[in-house]
């Protein structure tokens, strides 16, 4: 199953660089939508739908626990799981970021299996990809 990602850092070089070990890491993406802070991201999230946010913490205008905030506020948004990506990395400002909704935590440096393993563990994915038990139940369905 492919899915729809957005990436929100300030730093083109480092959305270039978390999207080609998405890639590499073995993911299935759909679409990649990028924005360099969270009020781009939420414009992005106006016009179209994504399955997982990646998003650094320390941005201009919106940074990422912002976003956060903003998305828990929204009915719709607030499902959508957000994986923090930062080089803060204390207990502390994990906690923080836990605490106002994300899903995931990865501090910077990471390997392309640490961020394929924590994108599938918050899309509720099995290590190969796929829905597991879901796909399995899919086919008892009759419409």
């Amino acid at each position: 199953m492919s899915c729809n990602i957005m990436i929100v850092d300030d730093s083109g070089s480092m959305r270039a660089v978390i999207k080609k070990i998405a890639a590499i890491s073995g993911f299935n993406m759909d679409h990649c939508y990028e924005a360099s802070n969270g009020r781009e991201a939420l414009e992005i999230l106006k016009e179209n739908w994504v399955d997982v946010i990646i998003s650094d913490i320390n941005m201009p205008e919106v940074n990422g626990l912002e976003l956060l905030r903003s998305m828990q506020a929204d009915d719709l948004y607030k499902e959508i799981p957000v994986i923090i990506i930062t080089t803060e990395g204390s207990d502390e400002r994990m906690q923080e970021a836990l605490s106002h909704g994300a899903k995931g935590f990865i501090k910077k440096p990471f390997q392309p299996e640490e961020l394929r393993s924590t994108l599938y563990e918050v899309l509720g994915m099995s290590k190969d990809g796929a829905y597991g038990q879901d796909e399995a139940d899919m086919g008892d369905l009759d419409f």
